[in-house]
């Protein structure tokens, strides 16, 4: 019987008889008679062992996917019948007890189960994660993701994104948590921490300088190694370090001239010696671009295809152009990765995911992610029983909640609401990437759920006039603003598209009871944010956007989310006013000639020439450029409002090989609520460092009136700064000032101790 497996692990439990051990499956956990199921053995030598046994043939199967055909078209034959989704997946060796690794994007919810997808929850963005600056939270979010892979059969997640907010029209910024190293790379670390907990491969990417998505293919990130060090790369270790992650996604760009995939400083240099990474390197789909320079600069597995790795390796080998040490430190990389993550000895068991826990782990993440950012004459929160009529406007808050594009997209369940444009659905890349997709969590139910006895009433937006009426004739009004973004593409501008910065000016001129609630993928300029009482970040909010959007507004929630990252009071405050994009094809321009995978991808994005980027701010990343700069912000990195305040004293630093900071934060208001405490240093000027770097932070409940002391521990290397003539990291000897608040801009103690 032949059998085509379409999306569904179902088939697989239909056709496999109940009495049926899992070690009988066909790819999955090893029978005990293998020497390398010994589990005292450590995962380098059960490796090695196994290498013992393949052939050359075996060898080459593990390091890459099925092809670029299979991706678009799932097998009918052969070992890729086993696979959830082909778009990633390696077979195993059935023979050896060695399982097929099945791979799923998962930076916002498992995004690549095919049909059983309806099934999996879609969080809130990673930026909404990261505002939520808990690292508990965190580890709770990647507990339920590792429960939801291994329910739908996946042994291998494909994220967490943590690429440094270098450019805040890339499109990609809603997958990724923030513009801080410290903070992106400790979140990301709890998260899939919990992933490996649960016996699932865990994968960071995009490594590295990928922060512009716009000819991803084509741009060459120029950058010095101290800012890439302390930066983009920093993120990449702390979290690793933290998390003990058993792949590495290499992204298409080139750094300083060389592919990120064929990079030999970032993949071998630095991932493998200095990071000590023992697990492996797969690159991003389509991003392998050769195949010995690839080989010989530290990638370890092409996806999703073939074009480099698979008979070019096994040819490259035979001819000794790629040693045989070299395959097979590649191998065994990716088995040793197995046999640590578990997925040999505790395979994934198929069954229906806990819906529900997925829906109250989304909600908890909006509610503590989404950021106040503005609550002029205690706005919010609403008093549902002294209102009598909302006006909801704009932003398709009658039928759901944005979410961002491409490959994190995980499927609206129950289709996407908002009907897209029918050309946009003709072409499979475009509907990829640029359908702009809701998820049904319709803020308006919520609302009026919130407040029975209102009168509510709903208007698109789409004409400013009749809008304008609504709220005129409304006790209150709610404009919801959206901003798409997407995988492939980058943002125009930070501008809110199409007339929705007319629109929130008519309306809040109709009525001075207006609340902005924003659904954006990052940073959007606001030319009406003098005239708006309160406004709302919800980021893009997941499948329970509406109830925890509402939750907020009328106080259920206290707003706690603090920014990830900084808003810019206009582009040209930028480091890079303008954004760079591929030139248009010329004589001196021409396009690449990219085969395979990579030329395939290139296609469906558009590429142009090969262009430059010159990251000149160097260590200047986010609130480190406006604060060396000194350049005035919309609103500041950390920055969050709370329907309670909070006051800060008693700071005492206790300097050593992990300096101790110490100070008292009350709640001064009427509310309980969280605050996020956070620890600033200034380096001595010698260092030639900007003028503060985020070092630690807590965030601590409190009670009305309440008083908690908070320690927040600095080991030494949040201090260090990289000597690139010595390759090492230093502490400048000198004096440092550690600041504590409630922001970037808003630190009210502050002490000087020397290092």
């Amino acid at each position: 019987m032949k059998v085509r497996i379409t999306g569904s692990v179902f088939l697989l439990l239909v056709l496999i008889p109940s009495t049926a051990s899992i070690a009988q499956i066909p790819g999955m956990a090893p029978p005990k008679h293998f020497p390398w199921s010994d589990k005292n053995l450590s995962p380098d030598q059960r490796a090695d062992l196994v290498i013992q046994q393949l052939t050359l043939d075996e060898k080459i199967q593990f390091l890459h996917g099925l092809g670029w055909q299979a991706m678009m078209m799932q097998p009918e034959s052969g070992p890729g019948t086993r696979a959830i989704s082909a778009a990633g997946f390696i077979p195993g060796i059935p023979r050896l007890g060695i399982p097929d690794l099945q791979m799923t994007d998962s930076v916002e919810g498992v995004s690549g189960a095919g049909e059983k997808g309806r099934y999996a929850t879609a969080l809130p963005s990673a930026e909404a994660m990261a505002a939520a600056w808990d690292p508990a939270l965190s580890y709770e979010i990647g507990t339920m993701l590792g429960h939801e892979m291994r329910a739908m059969g996946f042994n291998m997640s494909l994220g967490s994104g943590i690429n440094m907010i270098r450019e805040p029209r890339d499109g990609r910024t809603f997958e990724y948590k923030g513009e801080d190293p410290l903070l992106a790379g400790t979140l990301a670390g709890q998260e899939l921490k919990a992933e490996k907990a649960l016996h699932i491969i865990t994968d960071v990417k995009h490594y590295a300088v990928n922060d512009q998505d716009a000819g991803r293919i084509v741009v060459n990130s120029i950058i010095g190694k101290r800012a890439m060090r302390e930066s983009d790369l920093m993120a990449f270790q702390i979290a690793l370090k933290d998390s003990g992650a058993g792949a590495v996604m290499c992204s298409y760009n080139r750094i300083n001239g060389t592919y990120a995939c064929e990079n030999s400083y970032t993949l071998s240099d630095v991932l493998k010696k200095d990071f000590g990474f023992k697990g492996f390197v797969v690159s991003d789909w389509g991003g392998t671009q050769s195949t010995v320079n690839a080989a010989m600069a530290g990638l370890d597995v092409e996806m999703p295809g073939n074009d480099s790795f698979g008979e070019p390796l096994k040819k490259a080998v035979e001819g000794g152009d790629v040693p045989m040490s070299r395959l097979n430190d590649m191998v065994h990389r990716v088995l040793r990765t197995e046999f640590d993550a578990g997925i040999v000895d505790d395979p994934p068991h198929p069954e229906s995911p806990n819906v529900m826990q997925g829906f109250k782990v989304a909600q908890k993440t909006e509610e503590n992610g989404a950021v106040l950012l503005r609550n002029e004459n205690s706005t919010l929160p609403l008093n549902a029983a002294s209102i009598r009529s909302i006006a909801i406007i704009g932003g398709h808050a009658n039928v759901g909640v944005m979410s961002g594009g491409g490959s994190s997209q995980v499927s609206p369940a129950g289709g996407n609401p908002v009907p897209p444009p029918p050309e946009l659905m003709n072409n499979p890349f475009t509907s990829f990437m640029l359908v702009e997709a809701y998820q049904r969590s319709a803020p308006l139910k919520a609302i009026m759920e919130k407040a029975p006895h209102a009168t509510v009433r709903y208007d698109p937006g789409t004409d400013t006039a009749s809008a304008a009426a609504l709220a005129r004739e409304s006790q209150v009004a709610i404009v919801f603003a959206v901003q798409h973004e997407s995988e492939g593409m980058d943002l125009a501008n930070l501008s809110l598209p199409g007339n929705q910065d007319a629109l929130i000016e008519a309306v809040t001129a109709a009525n001075p009871h207006t609340i902005v609630v924003l659904e954006t993928g990052g940073a959007a300029l606001m030319p009406w944010v003098d005239q708006v009482p309160a406004i709302l970040e919800a980021w893009y909010p997941g499948i329970r956007g509406g109830p925890a959007i509402a939750n907020l507004l009328f106080g259920d929630v206290n707003p706690s989310g603090k920014l990830p990252i900084t808003f810019p009071r206009s582009e040209a405050d930028l480091p890079h006013p303008t954004h760079l994009a591929p030139p248009k094809p010329d004589a001196n321009h021409p396009v690449p000639k990219l085969v395979g995978a990579p030329g395939m991808i290139g296609m469906a994005m558009g590429i142009g020439p090969f262009f430059d980027v010159h990251y000149d701010e160097g260590l200047k990343v986010g609130y480190k450029w406006y604060d060396a700069e000194k350049k005035p912000v919309l609103f500041p990195f950390g920055f969050g409002l709370s329907y309670t305040t909070f006051a800060y004293s008693g700071l005492t630093v206790n300097p050593g090989d992990s300096t101790t900071v110490s100070f008292t934060v009350k709640n001064t208001g009427q509310r309980a609520g969280a605050e996020t405490a956070q620890v600033y240093a200034s380096l001595p000027e010698a260092a030639g460092e900007p003028p503060k770097r985020l070092v630690g932070w807590s965030k601590v409940e409190l009670a009305p009136g309440e008083s908690k002391q908070i320690t927040v521990p600095v080991s030494r290397d949040r201090l260090t700064v990289f000597d690139e003539a010595s390759d090492s990291w230093k502490l400048v000897p000198g004096q440092y000032e550690i600041r504590v608040g409630g922001s970037s801009q808003n630190l009210p103690l502050t002490k000087a101790v020397s290092y």
